[in-house]
């Protein structure tokens, strides 16, 4: 067997973050279904997230994506280059696989879902790949039928006209050949450009079946409908459309159509299962006729659930001559039906509504057993789903699978006393054949349904976990529903136990009704925080929105012949948007109900049950998100406050016009205070003290010596306390803090106006940064020596230094932040703060700082790392 041919390629390479996970799934997602591999997106997108994760998460490497097809399938490999890998050669004694392991769970999902996996090392390399095999599809499949008698070749016309029309995405017709004008009369030019509906016929059951749009968009599609001539007749055709795509990837649609009696130049030849196509005539004619499952259906069956059901009430009429027909699926307990398909009835309104399987006593009670009502009027509500619909005779039927009840089977009729146990006998007979292949196709469904499902919750819960902000949560929350899984959603929290749920937000498939459902729910009492799981259906929204509208419309009166128009208030838009099942799933976490997602349906519509499951599941994980994004708010609030209590208040007026300029930045996200502290106060009359200091480490830690430090400061600078005497106090203090205790480098200082416009100050410089005094003629020295830090001994011995500050003069305080700002192997250091003082000359003491702060943040492209603190003072001219 030799290689496959490799036929489109497609490649990424993710970065070692988090969000790298989701942008992986939308690139293979993309890329398959741009490759028209949309049956195996859901299996190839999970599989790539447990493997991306392992790389970007675990291994902390970034991860190429490659995403190979061939004729059958698709390989997609992950490849990282983690260094210290071991690479696997002689493992004797090898370990079981853990979702915990590198490796564990995404193996474990490749073995459950890929065809076949494997992983490659090399030196530099992992390789972890994954092949999914196209699923088997009839449509399409290269037939051959055996030699047949010219007798039995099917009839046509002496020469076969195939009209070729192409339409663009857009339906209208772009394309149109020589027997097209033949079979319908219209020349080219009088039809190229116009919609293709202006001329189809198409057979339509109200609210069921396939539309022409939505054939004109499948892969493949093969039937019978009509095409209006020119002279207005309906001719039948049979057509065969294929969806295309040119060189510039615009798809389009190739539709094949021959005369209704010529179907057999089209029509793709019946499947049979389990038996050779070779042979002669009659073994093949034998063989097509005497499977029930095809003489019931027709050849070719659908392939997809909605349409084998769709036949199947559509045939179930056709052959009691009925008026109506529906089936119903069973629950798998059993204990309830789910309306799947209809016709003849307003199905968009019965359409997923589900009625219990035992609705009374007696076999007539019961889905189980056939049963016949021969005039409905005579036991109203006999059938729930027939009721108001002029239907009077009815039979149904169970359909079974190994004794098990699958689903029921119905037919009704205008017409009382139509139906007896003879038609019973026919339609269970009939059913008795489809009922394995009802199951098959439900089952095959809801497999789809599960894998699509998991694929959901994967993303959701990466966006979910993605954000600590209640706000972004709520909304993900309702954006993940809307229009996934219903078309309005509304979130209502619960702030405490006991107290009022509150509405917290509400989205619509439609923007433009927001304002108005909101407006809706505002009035309407919010549903109950039960913690009961599952969901419950809540009728207050419809209730109220039906009786508001029709408030609204009687206020539009007609008085003396004049309209008089009020306010439109909850128009009937708004109560038909609402106006179907309205659900609500309560959020529980740790033990608690939080709130409560309502989600709900327009008018006549109602949810599935798989629908509700997956709700039901993503209730819980957004529950658990919400109750984090809640928790993480409160504390960070906390810390917030408790961060402010440690910056000084605002800084006092000095005498004599000494101007000040203070700017704070505190490294960490969430962080107002760091490790880098400042202050400025009067200590009497006269006499103002000032601080600029910096604690070893940074956050909440360092933020709590800051406090120490601050504190201590003004309490012992108020006691008379010299300068050096403050700081050797508040050494011992840190020092009586213990394990708790960390270093710090002070710079302190009193200052005193004096009456001929200088300042006089007097500093101890205690392991800081040294200060920097800029003079009137561009001058720039250090005001200060440096002494031993505190925090480190016990017996220090400082002393402090008097500097007088003419008028014009500045000085300059800052932090190691400042003067250790790096990029690369440069940092500005002492020297280049310098450099940088020296051009302020001129300035007042906001403008020194503010370009201060300039130079440093221009010095290096990435955000600080350290905290920083600038005090800047002024002596005015």
């Amino acid at each position: 067997m030799g290689r496959p041919v490799i036929t489109a390629r497609a490649a990424a390479t993710f970065e070692p973050v988090g969000r790298s996970v989701a942008t992986a799934r939308g690139f293979v997602r993309d890329t398959l279904q741009g490759w028209g591999l949309a049956d195996i997106v859901d299996d190839a997108v999970v599989l790539t997230s447990e493997l991306v994760t392992n790389a970007v998460v675990h291994a902390g490497t970034a991860a190429e994506v490659l995403c190979l097809r061939d004729e059958d399938g698709v390989r997609i490999e992950v490849i990282d280059r983690y260094p210290e890998r071991e690479l696997p050669l002689q493992d004797t004694h090898p370990q079981p696989a853990g979702p915990d392991r590198e490796g564990g769970r995404g193996l474990l999902l490749c073995s459950a879902l890929a065809t076949r996996w494997g992983v490659d090392y090399t030196a530099a390399d992992k390789r972890v790949w994954f092949r999914l095999d196209l699923p088997e599809r009839p449509v399409g499949t290269r037939t051959a039928g055996p030699a047949l008698p010219d007798t039995a070749l099917p009839v046509t016309d002496a020469r076969v006209r195939v009209a070729v029309i192409q339409v663009d995405r857009s339906g209208a017709i772009s394309a149109w050949n020589e027997d097209a004008t033949e079979l319908f009369d219209y020349p080219a030019e009088q039809v190229v450009g116009k919609p293709l509906t202006d001329f189809a016929a198409w057979p339509h059951t109200p609210g069921t079946g396939t539309g022409i749009a939505e054939a004109l968009r499948l892969s493949r599609w093969e039937g019978s409908y009509g095409m209006r001539g020119s002279d207005g007749r309906t001719i039948p055709v049979y057509a065969s459309h294929l969806r295309v795509r040119d060189s510039d990837g615009e798809p389009s649609t190739v539709c094949l159509l021959v005369r209704e009696h010529e179907r057999a130049v089209l029509q793709s030849p019946p499947r049979v299962h389990g038996h050779d196509n070779t042979g002669t005539a009659g073994d093949s004619q034998e063989q097509s006729s005497s499977d029930p499952f095809e003489v019931f259906i027709g050849s070719p069956a659908p392939d997809d659930l909605d349409g084998l059901l769709q036949r199947t009430v559509e045939r179930a009429r056709d052959m009691l001559d009925g008026d109506a027909a529906y089936l119903l699926l069973a629950t798998d307990d059993e204990t309830e039906l789910e309306v799947r398909a209809s016709t003849g009835l307003p199905s968009a309104r019965q359409r997923f509504a589900r009625v219990p399987v035992e609705t009374g006593s007696g076999r007539y009670g019961s889905a189980r057993m056939p049963s016949v009502h021969e005039d409905l009027t005579v036991v109203p509500g006999a059938v729930p789903l027939l009721d108001g619909t002029g239907m009077r005779s009815v039979v149904t039927v169970p359909l079974k699978v190994e004794g098990r009840l699958t689903g029921s089977l119905g037919v009704a009729t205008e017409a009382a006393g139509r139906y007896t146990n003879e038609e019973a006998l026919r339609l269970q007979f009939a059913a008795d054949r489809i009922a394995l292949a009802v199951e098959r196709a439900r089952l095959t469904e809801l497999e789809r349904l599960r894998r699509g499902s998991l694929s959901f919750l994967v993303e959701a819960s990466d966006l979910l976990a993605g954000t600590l902000d209640r706000d972004q949560t709520l909304a993900l929350m309702a954006q993940m529903t809307v229009p996934t899984l219903a078309t309005w959603c509304a979130v209502y929290t619960v702030a405490d136990h006991g107290s009022e749920p509150q509405l917290s937000y509400v989205l619509h498939e439609d923007e433009d009704r927001i304002d108005n459902l909101k407006a809706l729910l505002v009035k309407v009492p919010p549903p109950e925080p039960v913690p009961t799981p599952g969901a419950r259906v809540w009728t207050a929204p419809s209730e109220a929105a039906h009786s508001a509208a029709l408030r609204t419309s009687l206020r539009n009166v007609v008085i003396n012949g004049e309209d008089h128009h009020l306010s439109p208030g909850i128009t009937l838009a708004t109560a038909a948007a609402v106006g179907g099942e309205t659900v609500v799933l309560p959020l529980v976490a740790r033990n608690r109900v939080i709130g409560m997602l309502t989600l709900g349906k327009p008018t006549d519509e109602r949810f599935r049950q798989e629908i509700l499951e997956l709700a039901e599941d993503l209730s819980r994980r957004a529950a658990l998100a919400l109750d984090n994004a809640r928790l993480y708010s409160e504390r960070t609030a906390i810390s917030q406050s408790l961060q402010r209590s440690l910056l000084p208040p605002d800084l006092p007026e000095i005498e004599g016009g000494i101007e000040r300029e203070v700017i704070y930045r505190a490294a960490g996200e969430g962080n107002e205070v760091g490790g880098d502290f400042y202050d400025l106060f009067e200590i009497a009359d006269g006499t103002y003290g000032f601080a600029i200091g910096d604690v070893c480490g940074t956050g909440p830690e360092a933020a709590a010596v800051t406090g120490l430090a601050r504190h201590a400061l003004r309490l012992l600078a108020r006691e008379g306390l010299s300068g050096p005497a403050v700081l050797e106090r508040l050494n011992t203090a840190i020092l009586d803090e213990g394990a708790r205790s960390r270093f710090l480098t002070l710079l302190y200082g009193e200052m005193r106006p004096q009456e001929d416009g200088s300042a006089e100050l007097k500093v101890v410089c205690a392991g800081h940064p040294l200060p920097l005094r800029l003079r009137q003629d561009g001058t720039v020295e250090a005001a200060a020596d440096p002494q031993p830090l505190l925090g480190v001994m016990e017996d220090l011995e400082l002393y402090e230094q008097t500097v007088v500050l003419d008028p014009g003069d500045v000085l300059l305080c800052v932090t190691d932040g400042v003067t250790e700002r790096r990029e690369g192997t440069r940092m500005l250091g002492d020297d280049g703060l310098a450099d940088v003082l020296a051009t302020c000359t001129g300035l007042n003491a906001g403008a020194v700082a503010a370009r201060i702060m300039r130079a440093v943040e221009r010095f290096a492209s990435d955000a600080p790392s350290d905290d920083m603190a600038i005090l800047a003072m002024r002596v005015p001219e």
